[in-house]
């Protein structure tokens, strides 16, 4: 009797939940209860950044899609403004709505939509003077430049010289109260007498959101890229580093974070080509990584003296870069909708070097974004000034082959001298060599 009992039990719980999913109730079932069945139903397993306590779903059974979890998971997290990620394997992660990041496909389809838009070079480069010009009153940078110190002297340390190249820190009033933070690395022979004998390209190099500029890596990379006999020129985020000794920490998730560190690497351009004289005008390039190679995309769009670009484990057509400082601002919202691969190209036919991984939101480049910055080459008769270096078993980072991608492009669009190219003989300073501390007030 116990038994008939127990097995009647299970079987009326099924059935008074069925019951209860009608027309009058909306078919209304708890999300979490749904999810598990889902789960179950695809053989797939969830990671939740959202809470799903007490939560229901109206119309629930009629939102899955037994040909699809991926399409069926599209249908539940709309109606709660979430979205899902693919992670490795068979694991979804739901995560709330996040306005710079989308599926690869809506990239793709950016792109096919991006193409109708320009046919030759003459509709490509209206496409790209109406982009140049609502970036930047979306960014607001002109009116954000008006509010600047005017004609800050920057602040100069005193000049360290290591194996073949030097390093002086610099420190400049941006706004009231607030300064840019940075380090340049100069070819030695810039610095052996003040009547200059050789002119050096610049390559301004914004930071990505790394544990700051000081970094191994980052200072591998300049220093390297100095002895070759380019100027480099890295400052720190708005509010990283010594910055947020001043605006403190959160200024940076910030939309002024985006502007501010724009506008960094527009002053340090006016500063280096209009009070140096042994900078080459005609060699004036750009370079960062993840977050730096958002800024990398914006400098090289704002200025065009800007003659090379090279983003780094950055460049998708489905993700705008995930911190205030990348997308803050409504920049891709600039004529009717936008997308990093088509600000990128602004650029052209300038040289342009994409390096790219399999370990993060990059991994669709030599498919999907590549093809198309080489579509906007063909304009110009150029394919041969883009390039993409992808590094498929690597991740997200700045790591050796990254660097040697770098080292390698510019060698060949700025004529630096590969002899010099030897990590090893960079000196790797304390982070207080790096900063305005030094600097004498």
């Amino acid at each position: 009797m116990r038994r008939f009992l127990i097995a009647a039990a299970l079987l009326a719980a099924p059935v008074a939940e069925m019951t209860a999913q009608t027309y009058e109730t909306q078919f209304e079932r708890p999300v979490s209860e749904l999810m598990g069945d889902v789960q179950r139903r695809f053989g797939v397993r969830f990671k939740y950044n959202v809470d799903t306590a007490g939560l229901r779903l109206p119309y629930a059974d009629f939102r899955v899609r037994p040909y699809s979890i991926e399409q069926t998971l599209d249908n539940i997290c709309r109606y709660f403004d979430w979205n899902w990620w693919k992670q490795s394997g068979n694991v979804y992660k739901i995560k709330p709505y996040e306005y710079p990041r989308r599926h690869e496909a809506e990239g793709a389809q950016m792109l096919q939509y991006l193409n109708t838009l320009y046919a030759n070079r003459a509709q490509w480069e209206a496409r790209r003077d109406t982009l140049r010009r609502e970036v930047r009153q979306r960014l607001g940078i002109d009116a954000f430049l008006d509010s600047c110190v005017a004609n800050a002297k920057p602040l100069l340390s005193k000049v360290l010289r290591h194996d073949g190249y030097t390093t002086q820190n610099i420190c400049i009033e941006l706004t009231p109260g607030q300064h840019l933070f940075g380090t340049i690395y100069s070819p030695l022979q810039a610095q052996k007498s003040k009547r200059v004998q050789k002119k050096h390209p610049l390559i301004i190099c914004p930071d990505g959101h790394w544990p700051m500029r000081y970094r191994k890596d980052e200072q591998q990379r300049l220093g390297t890229l100095a002895r070759m006999g380019a100027v480099c020129v890295d400052f720190d985020l708005y509010g990283w580093g010594e910055s947020e000794q001043e605006v403190g920490a959160e200024a940076h998730h910030t939309s002024r974070a985006h502007v501010y560190q724009a506008a960094c690497g527009l002053k340090l351009l006016d500063y280096m080509l209009t009070q140096r004289k042994d900078i080459d005008p005609q060699r004036v390039g750009v370079c960062g990584g993840s977050g730096g190679g958002t800024h990398t995309v914006l400098l090289s769009l704002l200025d065009e003296r800007v003659t090379a670009s090279a983003p780094v484990v950055h460049l998708a057509s489905h993700f705008d870069g995930g911190c205030p400082c990348e997308s803050g601002m409504p920049v891709q919202l600039a004529a009717g909708g936008t997308c990093e691969p088509e600000l990128a190209a602004v650029v052209a036919p300038h040289p342009m070097l994409i390096v790219s991984d399999g370990g993060d939101w990059t991994s669709s480049v030599p498919e999907l974004e590549f093809p198309y910055l080489q579509r906007i080459y063909g304009f110009y008769d150029a394919q041969q000034n883009v390039r993409n270096v992808h590094l498929a078993t690597e991740r997200h980072d700045f790591g050796k082959n990254k660097r040697q991608a770098v080292y390698d492009f510019f060698i060949d669009v700025f004529g630096l001298d590969r002899t010099m190219l030897d990590e090893t003989k960079v000196t790797i300073l304390p982070d207080d060599a790096l900063k305005s501390k030094r600097v004498k007030q």
